[in-house]
């Protein structure tokens, strides 16, 4: 039968009805929260998992999609687990951010008993079933029992370290102390107990017990530890859950032994090999590179191998190298120093290593080459003339550290060469910059330098002032006449020849 104009227009209305109530009726599965909710939010929850994380923030963005799917997944579990997200950028949420030692974004931690315990931070991988996973398991118990060879299989991950219990029973001071250790590290490690050591794929297969069995995809595979003080046993599992070489990857952000190599302030040293993989010599660099490690493996110095392929190429950067000159060793020693041997050949990997270790190897200090010529209003300084130009030269300099990339950099270039411009016929005047990502910046004296552009005013009688004013080019002029030390400091704004024509 045909419908009529009016049954018609009844059906488009029904239609565009249904679409527009389904898109509204889709709800976010992560809760808001902001100043006004979360304490109360909070409270009324014995577990929940929170995101403190900053609009601008790029891994924020990345990760929102995989929260979500986590979310709506966790909220089915049984019992729902709640997943927030809090702001913690916004000013009147900074209180909140730094109740709960917010320091970075994205920050993920778990509130238990009403926000009255906080778990460590979660720096795991942030795919939505690994964050599903790790949520889930934190919600179980610390440590799960293994009765089977199938229990072990689907229990134990050999891809990662994991730590059983082997005991004749469950029950008496080791065993107690073992599920304390469990519960205390259940945010860093995975943990099992079992009657029956047989049925574990590694290790001495006949042992009764009481023992701790290490499992780690690396190095020995496993180690065994039977004291069951609970500060021995942490101990044990700290030192051996520590690869003599770590491999790095772009593509693997969660791998802890990576954020220790970077982040652990008891290092020593920290020697890092990069080299091309699929080279001929790749082999037996790699080879000699584990050879020292394993010597080596215990004390305060740590070992870091990569590819050098286009996703880690940023580990270059980070260390201000050039690929021309892998295959490398890097280290980073004492005292912030740095040590570089380029284009490193098989026979001259353990020898070089041994001068480093007698201290026979020259510091090694990045450096540009001092331009031969320096005629641009702004004039180039590199890190092998800062001091002849900078603190030895008597004048009132304005020094940028830049990096070629920074858009707010590009933008200041041209205000600074109008800035240079006007101090044309200043001899006393010095308008200066300065590559950071091609130079080492010493930070003896300007500290760390984290954001492009950082100025600083260095005057004649070496008095050093971070400038912080607006960027046009009275301002800094202002700023410079303002604290300028010689004669000159109360002339007017100074006026160059292209300022008059």
């Amino acid at each position: 039968m045909a419908l009529t104009l009016r049954g018609l227009e009844v059906c488009l209305v029904v239609v565009l009805l249904s679409i527009f109530g389904g898109i509204q009726g889709e709800e976010e599965s992560v809760i808001t929260l902001d100043h006004s909710n979360f304490t109360d939010f909070v409270s009324k929850h014995d577990f929940i998992f929170v995101e403190f994380y900053a609009p601008g923030c790029g891994f924020c963005k990345t990760l929102a999609p995989e929260y979500e799917k986590a979310a709506s997944i966790l909220k089915k579990n049984d019992p729902p687990i709640t997943l927030a997200k809090f702001d913690a950028f916004e000013a009147v949420n900074k209180p909140i951010a730094r109740l709960y030692k917010v320091s970075g974004f994205p920050t993920l931690k778990i509130l238990n008993n009403g926000g009255k315990n906080v778990q460590d931070e979660y720096n795991g991988p942030r795919k939505a079933d690994d964050l599903v996973k790790y949520v889930q398991k934190q919600l179980g118990p610390a440590s799960v029992e293994i009765k089977s060879t199938n229990d072990a299989a689907s229990v134990i991950d050999l891809a990662k370290s994991f730590i059983v219990g082997v005991f004749p029973e469950f029950s008496g001071e080791e065993y107690e102390n073992f599920t304390k250790l469990a519960e205390k590290l259940r945010n860093a490690y995975d943990f099992g107990h079992t009657l029956d050591a047989k049925i574990l794929p590694r290790g001495d297969l006949s042992v009764k017990g009481p023992l701790i069995i290490l499992f780690k995809p690396f190095d020995d595979l496993f180690a065994d530890f039977k004291d069951f003080d609970i500060t021995a046993m942490e101990k044990f599992i700290v030192k051996e859950d520590d690869p003599s070489v770590t491999v790095f990857n772009m593509d693997d952000p969660g791998n802890p032994y990576i954020s220790r190599f970077f982040s652990d302030r008891n290092l020593n040293t920290k020697v890092t090999m990069i080299l091309n993989f699929a080279s001929d010599n790749a082999a037996t660099l790699k080879s000699k590179f584990y050879d020292i490690a394993h010597i080596l493996k215990g004390g305060k110095i740590s070992f870091l191998l990569s590819d050098l392929e286009p996703n880690n190429e940023r580990l270059l950067k980070f260390f201000k190298l050039d690929g021309s000159l892998v295959p490398l060793i890097y280290i980073q020693g004492n005292g912030g120093k740095k040590y570089l041997k380029a284009n490193v050949e098989d026979d001259q990997v353990v020898p070089w290593f041994k001068k480093f270790m007698d201290g026979k190897i020259e510091e090694f200090i990045k450096s540009e080459h001092i331009p031969q010529e320096n005629n641009e209003p702004v004039k180039v300084v590199v890190l092998k003339n800062l001091q002849d130009m900078v603190f030895n030269s008597g004048k009132e300099v304005l020094l940028e550290f830049y990096a070629p990339w920074c858009g707010h950099c590009k933008k200041l270039a041209p205000i600074l060469d109008e800035v240079a411009l006007s101090y044309q016929n200043d001899p006393n005047v010095l308008i200066a910059k300065f590559d950071a990502t091609a130079n080492d910046v010493p930070s003896d004296k300007f500290g760390k330098v984290a954001s492009y552009p950082t100025m600083y005013f260095i005057s004649s009688n070496k008095e050093m002032i971070k400038y912080t004013e607006g960027r046009t080019k009275e301002e800094i002029i202002n700023f410079i006449q303002k604290h300028r030390h010689d004669d000159e400091k109360e002339m007017d704004e100074p006026v160059s020849l292209t300022d008059e024509l």
